[in-house]
């Protein structure tokens, strides 16, 4: 059994974010000026957590806020960042580079929701949520294989953390963590989020703080906005398995209050 935190964040603001652009996977922009912010800010928050591992997306606006946000930490100094193109944006197909706008014209002409309307070219949703699997599969036996050894003490508080869940959160960066001393950071797209928080959901059966409200839950991701899980993982005939699952908070945004003011 392990137990570890997923701490998950979307890249910084690029100007295509700015102008309602969709990029995906075939559209790779920079960081804007307040996207490199963003992620300077987001890089302070979280600098006195120890991650033990982190992930990024390859694409550039994904990786470059990891690098970023890593920059600062404090004791995290000599860890890899992982560059993974499982954790790619949903790709668009032919509306890449288009108006936002446009993609719910060609929804609403087929008849479609815009959430579940795939572009000629694109990804189905279904095709992102496998991709996400495929990924916290292979995250989960890399956090198996690196930490393990550590487990008698890693998990030690979980329980106490979870059945609190119902106590209001301090607001601190480090909510969620009290015992816990395996931490995974991921940066990836407001997309694939917003896919990976409804496998979080509906198929781990993912535990979700008192008040949080599911429109909330599949909102958007803001720009560097932050989402915090408890993963608790247990062998079984198909391999690592998520035992248990608590979402700490989502899209967490505190820390870009100096960036919007």
């Amino acid at each position: 059994m392990l137990t570890f935190t997923l701490t998950l964040v979307r890249h910084g603001e690029t100007q295509y974010n700015k102008d309602k652009l969709l990029q995906g996977q075939g559209v790779d922009t920079p960081l804007s000026e307040p996207g490199l912010q963003q992620a300077e800010a987001t890089g302070l928050y979280l600098r006195e957590i120890r991650f033990s591992n982190v992930f990024a997306s390859n694409l550039q606006r994904a990786r470059r806020t990891a690098e970023i946000i890593m920059r600062s930490n404090v004791h995290s100094s000599g860890v890899e960042i992982v560059c993974d193109p499982l954790l790619r944006e949903r790709g668009f197909g032919i509306a890449e580079g288009r108006p936002k706008e446009d993609l719910k014209n060609m929804a609403n002409a087929s008849g479609q929701s815009c959430r579940d309307y795939t572009p000629p070219g694109g990804e189905t949703l279904e095709q992102v949520r496998l991709r996400c699997k495929k990924f916290l599969k292979a995250l989960y036996q890399r956090m198996v294989d690196d930490h393990s050894s550590g487990q008698s003490h890693a998990a030690v508080g979980t329980e106490a953390t979870v059945a609190g869940a119902d106590v209001p959160l301090a607001g601190l960066p480090a909510d969620g963590m009290e015992g816990i001393c395996v931490h995974a950071l991921v940066v990836s797209h407001g997309a694939y989020i917003r896919v990976a928080m409804r496998h979080f959901v509906e198929d781990l059966q993912c535990t979700l703080p008192q008040g949080l409200r599911m429109s909330q839950v599949y909102s958007a991701c803001p720009n560097t906005g932050i989402s915090r899980f408890i993963v608790t993982l247990s062998p079984s005939e198909s391999g690592l398995v998520p035992s248990t699952v608590h979402c700490v908070f989502t899209n967490r945004k505190d820390h870009l209050v100096t960036c919007l003011t």
